[in-house]
């Protein structure tokens, strides 16, 4: 548990400012500031390790959240990545553009505010990134088959990634002139700024997944040719 007492000292929800709207006008950036550490494991202080945790039933992913509250109030931000990236490939994603159903299945909810759950998660993958935590992780060997994923939105990216560390060669294959999908074309700058993505692109790229833009299957490539192919 994170700390015992802490939905009893800390009952209110805390969460980053929003930039002044004279400043957001200016610019499509996102709309929150960077958060600040103290309130940041005030906030996780709050998860109270419920015995039947319902936000991993909330979670469509079952992220151990109770277990990363716990890291990050301890101040152990390193081995609270590692618990996030256990069950979430793309915590940065997630962490911005998630509605957060883990917050409405939250036990502290009943009779409070709910802990700030996406918040801790958004802000413990990007203090990772900034602290250089988060690296490439090729696999140690090579299995010698090759797969093939259609499209390079979330689920695509998700599978492509864990199975180039899985030791397969993949590539993953995008209709439009650049990877991402959804993630690049469908979710505006102020909800996730690009610079997320390109991030998380250049550690796949270092792993050792390829990635195709600019081709169509079943035109460009034929679903035969890339049977035969992958």
């Amino acid at each position: 548990m994170a700390d015992p007492k802490g939905f009893l000292k800390t009952t209110e929800r805390e969460l980053p400012a929003r930039r002044p709207v004279p400043v957001r006008i200016m610019d499509w950036r996102e709309v929150y500031e960077p958060g600040d550490t103290n309130v940041l494991r005030r906030q996780a202080g709050r998860c109270m390790d419920c015995g039947v945790p319902f936000c991993h039933q909330g979670c469509p992913l079952g992220n151990l959240i109770p277990e990363w509250n716990d890291l990050i109030w301890r101040g152990e931000g390193r081995a609270a990545i590692e618990r996030l990236h256990a069950t979430n490939n793309f915590p940065e994603f997630t962490g911005r553009l998630c509605p957060a159903p883990c917050e409405s299945s939250c036990v502290l909810g009943i009779n409070q505010p709910a802990v700030t759950i996406k918040q801790i998660e958004v802000s413990t993958v990007d203090d990772a990134f900034a602290n250089g935590w988060i690296e490439p992780e090729p696999p140690a060997r090579l299995t010698g088959k090759t797969v093939a994923v259609v499209g390079s939105g979330p689920a695509g990216l998700a599978a492509a990634q864990q199975l180039t560390r899985a030791g397969h060669t993949v590539a993953v294959f995008e209709r439009d002139d650049r990877i991402g999908g959804l993630l690049r074309y469908g979710i505006p700058d102020f909800k996730m700024e690009k610079r997320h993505l390109e991030t998380r692109l250049r550690q796949m790229q270092d792993e050792g997944t390829r990635f195709r833009a600019g081709v169509e299957i079943g035109s460009d490539i034929t679903w035969s040719d890339l049977r035969a192919r992958y």
